[in-house]
């Protein structure tokens, strides 16, 4: 795969002259504006040495500049920032693709849906766009409504998706990604009518006639989708790993997560990476329920064409924002037909949780767990327990994935146990106001994604996206651990509010170090990986409110420009959102995905190839 030129900076570079032995000449040197290592012992830098994707010097411009020679390009970063490339501390790449072919049903500021009315409009124009592409997958599908956003505080239904359309199957996936509406034609493809029995861990919501209104949670939801998406084929998932993780790369992921993934999935993304067509690192956590033999012949430490298998994943519980989640205590005000009392419910056994548990860390395999509730970690850190009781001397790091409902007590026992968190503070941004008013209440709204209590302990933590649930912004998710600032522009939580450095680490080093990578990955250092992102500015010197109108200008992978920024992908050109931000930016990258599907079309525009 041929990637573009650092055309934004190439005017700046010159040849320098000879001054180093031939084994310690650099290939580039970068200099000219801040470079943020994420090194406590030297945290900033005035240039960078690179040699064969290795990071050869680091530190004083006059000490870099000797390992110069007739054939080391300089570039000047003219005022720009340089930081470690950031590590994807928990997503899905894959379908951070599927999210890129489907209808954005997003609301503001990342898409334009805010009723039910303006969601059918949504899908009908994408329908209209792409009648060739739904024609060859026979499915509709859309991506990321938010009841919670909509002005009638309510799911679509069957009925009104198939206002929209009732040639072709249409499933529409809930930003959460744990909940997801079908058509009746949909339904029927799924073999789902009114005799079908809720399955363990998920449920089929119904109308007053006892049939399935096409609302589906959970576990009743993902084989609802996976057979309406069978028409894909394996070079559908393969089109999906190449558009997700071009998509991580335009925001200076070099280093994705597929943090639930098949083993038809790992497989597929290991093809895009023979073919030479990932530009970033993938590391796998198939699902140990689905998949644990596959997980024991492949896990590895090692990346083959820029892929691995990292270990188990396993889901205990659902969305905090779609009510199922489990807590420890009734939700506080759900919207919708709820009994007293209700509070979520968990997508699997305690014998469930247990043995997978046992199994993973008895085999010296990491395990991510999803525990969004306060019930659901009380069953993580119950079967963590007892697991270190049986298994001592296990070090596999076992990860928090979520939290987001939280007890101090629970830190604690996390910490204890050795877990490290994967915490999910763009939550306070998307769905913070819903989770005050709604889900927990205003009071333990405060402590949702609770970084400041990590901090006060000592911890390590990540910061993640879980991308498609949230677009894999990096600045956004830098921006909202920084200012927990919601979409109404309330503060939630002040206390939990973490400085711009730390909320740096939890996207760089420390989840270098979840992956058993801190070794190569997460700071600019010498031995290093030359994994580095070049943005606008330094996000240690702007005002921590524009955090997240810092472009990321170029994305650089083992020494190499993997992605580009031009003007149109800059923010406030084409919104929020590079590849979605209107009909057209879609519709483009449609074209540059048909080749996977058999599909005749213009071909990727430059920044895709």
């Amino acid at each position: 795969m041929a990637y573009m030129k650092l055309s934004v900076l190439a005017s700046l570079a010159m040849l320098a002259p000879a001054a180093a032995s031939a084994q310690e000449i650099a290939d580039v040197i970068y200099s000219g504006g801040p470079i943020l290592t994420i090194d406590d012992a030297a945290p900033r830098a005035e240039a960078v040495a690179i040699k064969d994707g290795r990071i050869l010097a680091v530190g004083a411009l006059s000490d870099v500049s000797a390992h110069a020679g007739e054939g080391t390009e300089r570039v000047d970063l003219a005022g720009r920032a340089m930081l470690p490339g950031f590590v994807d501390s928990h997503g899905h790449v894959a379908m951070g693709g599927l999210q890129a072919l489907s209808a954005n049903l997003l609301a503001p500021p990342d898409g334009e849906v805010t009723d039910i009315a303006s969601l059918q409009d949504a899908l009908r124009s994408w329908l209209a766009a792409n009648a060739e592409v739904v024609e060859k997958v026979k499915v509709v599908v859309g991506f990321g409504y938010d009841n919670a956003q909509l002005a009638e505080l309510r799911h679509p239904t069957r009925e009104d998706l198939d206002a929209v359309t009732t040639d072709y199957p249409v499933i529409i996936v809930h930003q959460s990604g744990h909940i997801g509406v079908a058509n009746t034609k949909a339904l029927e493809a799924a073999g789902v009518d009114a005799t079908t029995q809720d399955p363990p861990g998920g449920v089929y919501r119904r109308d007053a006639g006892g049939a399935p209104n096409g609302v589906a949670e959970e576990y009743a939801f993902f084989p609802l989708l996976v057979k309406n998406l069978s028409g894909l084929g394996p070079e559908g998932l393969k089109t999906f790993t190449r558009a997700g993780a071009e998509l991580w790369a335009s925001f200076g992921y070099t280093t994705a997560q597929d943090g639930r993934s098949s083993a038809d999935l790992v497989e597929a993304i290991r093809s895009v990476g023979a073919a030479g067509e990932l530009p970033i690192d993938v590391v796998s956590f198939p699902d140990v329920l689905e998949a644990r033999d596959y997980i024991g012949d492949n896990v590895s430490g090692d990346y083959a064409d820029r892929v691995r298998v990292g270990g188990c994943k396993l889901t205990i519980d659902g969305s905090p924002q779609g009510f199922t989640a489990l807590r420890d205590r009734p939700y506080f005000d759900p919207v919708g037909d709820y009994p007293a009392g209700y509070a979520g419910y968990a997508a699997i056994t305690m014998e469930q949780v247990q043995d997978a548990v046992d199994w993973c860390i008895g085999n010296g395999i990491q395990i991510l767990v999803h525990a969004n509730g306060e019930g659901a970690s009380d069953m993580l850190i119950s079967a963590l327990g007892a697991a270190r009781e049986k298994f001592p001397d296990a070090d596999t790091r076992p990860t928090l994935i979520h939290g987001q409902f939280l007890r101090e007590d629970q830190v604690d026992s996390y910490k204890r146990l050795g877990v490290f968190p994967s915490l999910f503070p763009m939550h306070t941004f998307y769905w913070g106001d819903w989770h005050r008013d709604h889900t927990v209440g205003p009071v333990n709204a405060d402590d949702i994604s609770p970084t400041g209590w990590l901090v006060q302990r000592g911890m390590k933590f990540g910061t993640h996206h879980d991308a498609p649930v949230a677009f894999p912004d990096s600045m956004r998710v830098l921006d909202a651990t920084v200012t927990r600032r919601t979409r109404s522009g309330d503060i939630l939580g002040p206390d939990q509010r973490v400085d711009v450095m730390t909320a740096l680490k939890a996207m760089t080093i420390w989840p270098a170090w979840q992956h058993h990578e801190e070794d190569r990955k997460g700071s600019i250092e010498v031995g290093k990986i030359a994994d580095l992102v070049i943005l606008s500015d330094d996000p240690t010197a702007v005002d921590p409110e524009t955090l997240d109108q810092i472009d990321v200008l170029a994305t650089i992978k083992d020494g190499a420009v993997v992605y580009e920024a031009t003007a149109d992908t800059r923010r406030g050109e084409l919104g929020e959102q590079p590849f979605l931000g209107d009909p057209e930016g879609a519709h483009r990258i449609l074209h540059a995905m048909h080749q996977g599907f058999g599909i005749e079309g213009r071909g990727a525009p430059d920044r895709l190839r």
